[in-house]
């Protein structure tokens, strides 16, 4: 299995996680949502997987290339 690290594209606020540990997602899905002044940014799955971890929660700052999910494939 290939871990894929999904990293945020900007510095931002994490507004709202859509998914859980053990989720499958598509390509495409929105994993999370983040927040940059006012503006919501979707971070999609780069590729089909199983969530392995969030490394991230709610209300949470992050830094653009800051790892925020791990996804197996």
């Amino acid at each position: 299995m290939a871990e894929i690290r999904v990293l945020s594209d900007i510095n931002a606020r994490v507004w709202k996680i859509e998914v859980a540990v053990g989720d499958q997602v598509g390509e495409g899905d929105v994993l999370l949502i983040l927040e940059s002044m006012k503006t919501e940014l979707p971070i999609e799955a780069p590729h089909a997987g199983r969530v392995a971890a969030i490394l991230v929660a709610e209300e949470d700052t992050v830094e653009e290339e800051q790892p925020l999910v791990l996804l197996e494939s």
